[in-house]
Formats: C-alpha cells, sequence, structure tokens
C-alpha cells in the first residue's frame, strides 16, 4: 500500500507541468497571442484511474480476508440457514391434506424389562437365563387337543414356564387342571389370502403365534419358543443351547427337516417349526410390526413355517442352526435316530405319535413318559452317546443313554457307528439314504453281525449319578440266528440286563461337546454286567472295557 502511494506521488510534479514550446493540447505549435491553461494529458488521467483502481482492490482483499470479516461472514450464514429452514419447512405455505386414519400402533415396548436396560452382554450373561425368560407358543388344534394335552403335560412344567396353547376355537377347559399352559383363541386369519392348492389356510393362523405372543407384553421375555402339540421339549438343554446367543440381537434359531425333499421343497435354511423355533425379543418385536403387510406378499405359500421364514428373510436374519432339535418328518422305527443322536444336547422331536413306540412292549404315551423320566433326571446325557470294547470277546458296546445299549459281536469303528441306520422312512414314504440330510447306513444284513439290543427299562438316582437298568429285547429271529451262526453263540448270551451308571456332564459342556466315556465296574457272577459312563478327561484319547 505505501509503495503504491508512493509511486503515485512521485508522477503528481509531472502531471501538473507545462511548456511554452508545447502547449498539452496539440503536439504542434500554435501562435503565442492564443495560448490557453495546461490539462493532464491522456496518459496521465489513465494512470491515475488505473492507480485508484489498484488501490480499492487491495483495500478491499485486506477487509474480506481478514479474521473480524470471516467470523461476521460466518455468523450472517448461521442467521440466513437457520431463519430460511424455519420459514421453509416450518411454516409451509400449502398445508397437505390430513392422512387418512390408520390402526393404532403398537406402544413402544422396551427390551427388557427395568432390570435389563442400558446393560452389556456380559452383564446378562451374569444373570442365568431360566425359564422365566422364555415365552411358549404351542400350535394347537381344538380337534386334537384332547389326546394332544397328554403329550405336553410330560414336558410342561407350570410352575416355572410361561406360554399359551393356541387354538382355533375355544374348548371346554377341565376343572382344576393347571398341570398346563393355558389356552388362547387365536385372532381371526380369514382376511388373508391363501392360494397354495395342496396346503390349509390354517398355516396363516399358526405363523401369526409369534406376532400374537409378543402383543401379550408379558415384562421379562427374552426368547419366544415356538412348537407343536405333539413335540416334546428338553427344556433344560433348550435353555443351555439359548444361553450361547445375545437375546439383545435379532436371533432364529432352529433346524432344517431330516427330509431332503421336505428341504428342497421349503428351504434348507427354514426352521422347521414342528422340531421347535426360538425368536429374540427384538427379532419378535420387528416381525410384529411387519408380518400382516409380509402375509399379503406370501399367498402361495404352503404352511406356517415358509411364511415365517420369508418375513424373517426380509429382515435379513439368518437361521441359527442347531442340531438337537428335530422336525422327526420320519414314520416308522426311529431307533436309527435315537440311537446315533448329534453330538450335541438334544432340545426336541416331533411327530411322536407318526412313529412306533420308542421302547418294546411300551405303547407310545407310556414311552415318552420313561424317556421324560430319564430326562427329567439328568437332561444333559439324555441320549448321548458312549463307544467301548471288549477286546477279549471281540466286542462293541455303543449307548445311547436313556433308550439302548447295543452289543455287537465284532470290533466296530466309532467312524462306522456314528452314521444313522436307515430303521425308518420319510414322511413321503420313501426309505431311500439318499432321501435324507442325515449320515446314513443301510441296515446290517448279515444275522451273525447285527448288534444285541438292550432297551431302557427303568431308571433312577443313585447318588449324584443315574442308574439305568436296561433289559435284553427279545427277537423272532434269535433261534434262527443261532442256527445259522453255529458254531459261534450269541454274545453276551446268558446276560439279561445292563446296568449303566450316567454321571452328570459339567454345566458347560456344550460349548465344547464330546463323546462320552465308558468302563467296566467290577461286578460278582450273580450281578448284571455293569458299566459307567461319564465325561471324558481331556487326556483321555479312548476307552475301552476289560472282558468280563
Amino acid at each position: 500500500m505505501r509503495l503504491i502511494l508512493t509511486v503515485m506521488c512521485s508522477f503528481i510534479p509531472y502531471l501538473y507541468s507545462s511548456s511554452p514550446h508545447r502547449p498539452c493540447s496539440s503536439p504542434i505549435s500554435r501562435p503565442p497571442p492564443r495560448i490557453r491553461p495546461c490539462r493532464l494529458s491522456r496518459f496521465a488521467t489513465a494512470l491515475v484511474a488505473t492507480s485508484a483502481l489498484l488501490l480499492a482492490s487491495v483495500a478491499w482483499l485486506s477487509l474480506v480476508f481478514s479474521p473480524t470479516t470471516s467470523r461476521c461472514w460466518h455468523l450472517l450464514k448461521d442467521w440466513e440457514d437457520n431463519h430460511l429452514w424455519n420459514k421453509r419447512y416450518h411454516h409451509p405455505i400449502v398445508t397437505p391434506p390430513p392422512p387418512p386414519p390408520s390402526p393404532p400402533s403398537l406402544p413402544a415396548l422396551p427390551l427388557f424389562d427395568h432390570e435389563f436396560r442400558n446393560r452389556s452382554l456380559s452383564e446378562i450373561d451374569k444373570l442365568d437365563l431360566s425359564m422365566n425368560h422364555l415365552m411358549f407358543g404351542i400350535a394347537g388344534s381344538s380337534q386334537l387337543w384332547e389326546r394332544r394335552k397328554e403329550l405336553v403335560r410330560l414336558w410342561w412344567k407350570p410352575s416355572q414356564m410361561r406360554g399359551h396353547v393356541w387354538l382355533e376355537e375355544q374348548v371346554s377347559p377341565e376343572e382344576g387342571d393347571d398341570s398346563l399352559p393355558p389356552i388362547i383363541v387365536s385372532e381371526d386369519s380369514s382376511r388373508f389370502r391363501y392360494t397354495n392348492p395342496t396346503g390349509h389356510p390354517s398355516g396363516l393362523r399358526i405363523s401369526r403365534i409369534a406376532m400374537e405372543s409378543f402383543r401379550l407384553s408379558l415384562p421379562n421375555v427374552r426368547w419366544f419358543v415356538l412348537g407343536d402339540d405333539d413335540t416334546i421339549f428338553n427344556v433344560h438343554n433348550l435353555l443351555a443351547v439359548l444361553s450361547k446367543y445375545d437375546p439383545s440381537e435379532m436371533v432364529y434359531i432352529g433346524n432344517p427337516s431330516e427330509s431332503h425333499s421336505a428341504n428342497s421343497y421349503f428351504s434348507h435354511n427354514m426352521a422347521f417349526g414342528g422340531g421347535g423355533i426360538a425368536i429374540s425379543y427384538p427379532l419378535a418385536e420387528a416381525l410384529s410390526r411387519i408380518h400382516d403387510d409380509c402375509l399379503d406378499r406370501y399367498p402361495k405359500l404352503y404352511g406356517s413355517d415358509d411364511r415365517l421364514h420369508a418375513c424373517i428373510t426380509e429382515l435379513g436374519v439368518p437361521l441359527s442352526r442347531e442340531p438337537g432339535f428335530h422336525q422327526w418328518d420320519i414314520k416308522g422305527n426311529a431307533h436309527g435316530l435315537l440311537s446315533s443322536h448329534p453330538i450335541a444336547p438334544f432340545v426336541s422331536i416331533h411327530h411322536v405319535e407318526a412313529v412306533n413306540p420308542l421302547y418294546p412292549g411300551l405303547s407310545t404315551l407310556d414311552s415318552l413318559k420313561l424317556l421324560t423320566r430319564a430326562m427329567s433326571l439328568d437332561p444333559r446325557s439324555v441320549l448321548q452317546r458312549s463307544i467301548c470294547y471288549d477286546h477279549t470277546h471281540k466286542l462293541t458296546f455303543a449307548i445311547s443313554l436313556g433308550y439302548v445299549v447295543q452289543v455287537f459281536p465284532s470290533i466296530l469303528l466309532p467312524r462306522d457307528l456314528e452314521r444313522a441306520e436307515l430303521s425308518f422312512s420319510a414322511w413321503n414314504g420313501i426309505s431311500q439314504p439318499s432321501e435324507f440330510d442325515l449320515d446314513i447306513k443301510l441296515p446290517i444284513s448279515s444275522l451273525c453281525k447285527k448288534p444285541i439290543l438292550f432297551f431302557l427299562k427303568e431308571v433312577g438316582q443313585e447318588g449324584n449319578a443315574t442308574l439305568g437298568t436296561y433289559s435284553r429285547s427279545l427277537v423272532k429271529d434269535d433261534l434262527k440266528t443261532k442256527l445259522l451262526c453255529f458254531p459261534r453263540s450269541l454274545p453276551l448270551h446268558k446276560v439279561d440286563k445292563i446296568q449303566v451308571s450316567g454321571f452328570p456332564l459339567s454345566k458347560n459342556w456344550h460349548l465344547a461337546p464330546r463323546r462320552l466315556c465308558c468302563r467296566a465296574t467290577p461286578t460278582t457272577t450273580n450281578e448284571p454286567l455293569r458299566l459307567t459312563v461319564g465325561q471324558c478327561g481331556k487326556i483321555i484319547l479312548g476307552s475301552t472295557i476289560s472282558s468280563q
């Protein structure tokens, strides 16, 4: 700035100087009689104008980029934005017409009871999951309830559990019968379209049980558990499985069918409701908001499970598979599945009326009473397997706790015993290994290689262990086997009973499950053969039994 002023001042003397010989008005000399005052030259005028413009520009730039000006500019900008926003959006010129009336919205429900709000997963884990945190939704039929209620009674604990049986119409309750869950009549679902030619519209009603259970707004619910009135639950193991998951997230737990055809028709990533489905509270809350609209988008689906799966898929939640949930889409003899249960907690079975009685000589109901008796004494160990050998007599013992002891007349490797024997057919009548999404093996055809079966007869408590008595099963081919397999006699041909002592598993066995170990317990001559089964030690590589 100072430099510019100095340059301009240096030109001032020259701008106002005159010459007597060459007037400023003309480059040509004129006669002296008409001399006029000196005027600014054109060059000087241009120079003054340029200098003035340059001076004004420098002054303007200095003002614009000063700190004070920047602060003023930002304050002005903020003031304009706020006032323009309020004017534009909070006071519209044209008021839109009021929206049409909508159904009343659901109240905003807390994720958990007040004691669980704002707590991390680690803090929630410290508070053990209990039966009171589960809400059961049992799908039933009023026409079958008189018979099916006896199945529910086997596992339901009224003083510890919460839930309801959902029927299409009311039935006459038995006075003074508090051993069953209360009955609720489902809402009318006839307003939804159903166009599947082979299914039944009851699938619409049953698919809404999770939503209707949520809308009951019972406090302190973490999981909604769905099942049928012919489902048997091992609730202790159900709690153990659910405790692995975060109930504050959207979680969908279950297992597909054993039938490959059923999985291919519905989905290999769908939980089948008869085997049980567990839905976390946040997922149930989300379903309650979209479920009815979702049903209108799937009128062609077959039943309830696929509709529920379709709506959960729209929410982007995948299936968390747990092999202890069993749909049991099978008919006939379930021995192959019961004797080769996965090394995982046994949670449920379904279609128990469609298979033969589980134990020979008992009715279906009495068989289930014996199974649930073993389940109540040691829920973690029931149906868990153990394999041990008598190398002296070349025998293999395959134990399924609470069900059967199989004695094979040869040494069989564990890999061969892991596969389920095909003793049943699928729900569609097919009995080929390729029909099942399981490791299946064909039944042993040679009579001399078939196992001798000892089925559970009674079970009780012995100290901190369970003591089960397994009785030899009489087979119609025993005489034929003796003749064809001569001179080798049947294994343990003088043994009618085997006692199995089972020690309880650790609380966290389900987190890293392992097949159980067994050993022989010395007995006297008149006492039955006794095996002891329990959790393997970490350094134990295998287990054998001594010869008897």
